[in-house]
């Protein structure tokens, strides 16, 4: 998702199915932030398996300085209006691979 600046809202950018962490870091853009929302599937150690959904604020690097604040200022709200427990941040799009994500969730297990 991304701000729709004019408007003032948060819009949906993209919707894609069926993608890996590391293929989504390349739909990602370089220099602008956006909010991930991502179903993961978890392999749990015994066996057991659940889709947490995880909520990822991209802001690389290099934004410009009001993009950075007015994403950072949509995020809690965001957060809030789509009951997300699972919220993680990255500031290089080269960061988002699947081993990343599981250190990531294994925190909550």
């Amino acid at each position: 998702m991304k701000i729709d600046k004019d408007k003032r809202l948060v819009v949906l950018d993209e919707e894609l199915e069926g993608i890996s962490p590391d293929e989504l870091k390349d739909e990602l853009p370089e220099r602008q932030p956006r909010f991930i929302v991502y179903s993961y599937k978890y392999q749990h150690d015994d066996g057991r398996v659940s889709y947490p959904l995880c909520f990822i604020f991209s802001s690389p690097v290099g934004c410009k300085p009001e993009q950075q604040m007015m994403y950072a200022g949509s995020k809690n709200k965001l957060v809030q209006t789509a009951e997300l427990t699972k919220v993680f941040e990255i500031r290089n799009t080269e960061d988002l691979t699947e081993e990343w994500l599981r250190e990531k969730l294994g925190f909550f297990h």
